[in-house]
């Protein structure tokens, strides 16, 4: 077993390699309020004067209710009924959705994944048949493979023995790509119990392939505990038997990942998604003018900041703040281009506001712009903050506004206080309440009252270097 910290930070690694992929069970659903496998075939196997809880064949159960009437109209119209239902998705979902994942993998017929994807603005190719494989969404940002079909399609869902005695000749390409994706590919599985054939088959298959050298998988599973059963007897038989699937699946280097509640599943993806995103450095200000500042040194933290940043593999995100924005992207593009990256979106991340609104206008769109700029950042650095506001220098409320909403999100904040304006302002809120500060002690006076710019970058960046440890 893999103790949850170091899971979170070796996967979070995977993530940021592009090297990461999604398996989805029935679990995950769940707590949207879709059904079990179990649940859906209650009414089916009592049909067939079976007891659904004394049963594990749930594949059988399908077959006998098709032979039983000839055809399996009403078990696709069980999947319609029970899967078309008004139901959201889960914080889990939507954590998943805004992971920089592009590859999601799913034995569930719902569409909880694609509508969360959807629903942070991504771009998805579903593919529900082998036709849809053939064929490839451009410009896509996440593929869903939907192993055994889809609510839209119930007619063609893998359900029943005869499904899964076919399967590899009616979805055979389904098989292929996903032992693809598993030899090439970290996968974490979610709500899933390993008791599907078809994705047995197939781990069976890598592992014949690749004896020792196959990739490290992570799965999430509950504790099994004693609250859950009448019996003893009957909590230390799935106690066992939970201990030797977990070690069953160590053959195919899937490492069980141990949580006590089903609610742990979102926050170790909420945990992920933190340390993905503190890679995610925001910037932000404006500067009409730069008070106590020269231009000169005031451009030079500018630049030294912005280059020390992406020294240390950080992504900067700018809103193209007047009079910080420019020299935020023209010091990045100089140092990405002089140490030779190959991918200048790895390392800046240009965000724009609209110019062309009505006042009314102008406030709803950056509120909402700004919230989607800062939930990808897991720090947001604030320098100066001034605006022109006819012919007076005044705070800027956006900056502030980015400061607020940086709290909300539970970013790292980091004020250089030392620049004046909002920044100052942000300074002196935060380091009111010490409690929330306490990686920033240390450093008070250097981003208070310090003008030496090598001494602010070095501080900026061993916050940002202690924040990762805690």
């Amino acid at each position: 077993m893999v103790k949850i910290n170091d899971f979170i930070e070796k996967f979070s690694t995977e993530i940021l390699e592009d090297n990461a992929a999604v398996f989805a069970g029935a679990g995950l659903s769940m707590s949207s309020g879709f059904v079990s496998w179990k649940e859906l075939l209650r009414d089916i196997a009592l049909e067939l004067n079976l007891d659904i809880d004394k049963e594990n064949d749930l594949i059988g159960i399908a077959q006998y209710h098709v032979n039983e009437n000839r055809n399996r109209g009403q078990l696709n119209q069980r999947i319609i009924e029970k899967f078309t239902k008004d139901a959201r998705e889960s914080d889990a979902h939507n954590i998943l959705a805004r992971l920089p994942i592009s590859i999601y993998w799913t034995t569930n017929y719902d569409t909880l994944i694609e509508d969360s994807l959807r629903r942070n603005n991504k771009k998805i190719d579903t593919k529900i048949s082998q036709g849809n494989l053939a064929i490839n969404i451009p410009k896509r940002d996440a593929v869903v493979y939907k192993m055994h079909g889809d609510v839209s399609r119930s007619d063609e869902a893998v359900i029943t023995k005869d499904d899964y005695e076919t399967y590899n000749e009616k979805r055979q390409l389904f098989t292929t790509i996903l032992q693809g994706d598993l030899i090439s590919k970290t996968f974490i599985f979610l709500g899933f119990s390993f008791e599907d054939p078809n994705l047995n088959y197939i781990l069976s298959r890598i592992r014949n392939l690749l004896g020792e050298n196959k990739r490290t998988h992570y799965a999430l599973f509950r504790t099994v505990q004693k609250k859950d059963y009448a019996k003893p007897e009957d909590f230390e038989y799935s106690l066992i038997k939970q201990n030797l699937l977990i070690e069953d699946l160590k053959r195919y280097s899937i490492n069980a990942v141990m949580i006590e509640n089903y609610t742990d599943i979102t926050k170790t993806l909420a945990a992920i998604e933190f340390r993905i995103n503190k890679r995610n450095v925001f910037i932000s200000g404006s500067a009409e003018e730069y008070g106590t500042w020269s231009q000169n040194d005031a451009t030079q933290l500018i630049e030294q900041l912005t280059q020390k940043l992406i020294r240390e593999d950080h992504k900067i995100i700018t809103g193209f703040g007047y009079g910080i924005g420019s020299y935020i992207i023209n010091s990045a593009v100089q140092f990405i281009d002089s140490a030779k990256f190959s991918h200048y979106d790895d390392y800046l991340r240009i965000r724009p506001f609209a110019f062309q609104l009505t006042e009314g206008e102008k406030k709803i769109f950056n509120t909402k712009y700004r919230t989607g700029i800062i939930s990808e950042c897991g720090i947001s650095i604030f320098l100066f903050g001034n605006k022109k506001n006819g012919t007076d220098i005044v705070n800027a409320d956006g900056v502030l506004e980015e400061y607020e909403l940086s709290k909300e999100k539970g970013a790292i904040i980091i004020p250089v206080g030392t620049t004046g304006y909002a920044s100052k302002l942000i300074y002196d809120d935060l380091f009111s309440d010490l409690s929330k500060c306490k990686n920033l002690l240390a450093f008070k006076d250097i981003l208070g009252t310090s003008k030496d710019i090598n001494q602010i970058v070095d501080s900026i960046i061993e916050i940002i270097r202690l924040s990762k440890t805690n």
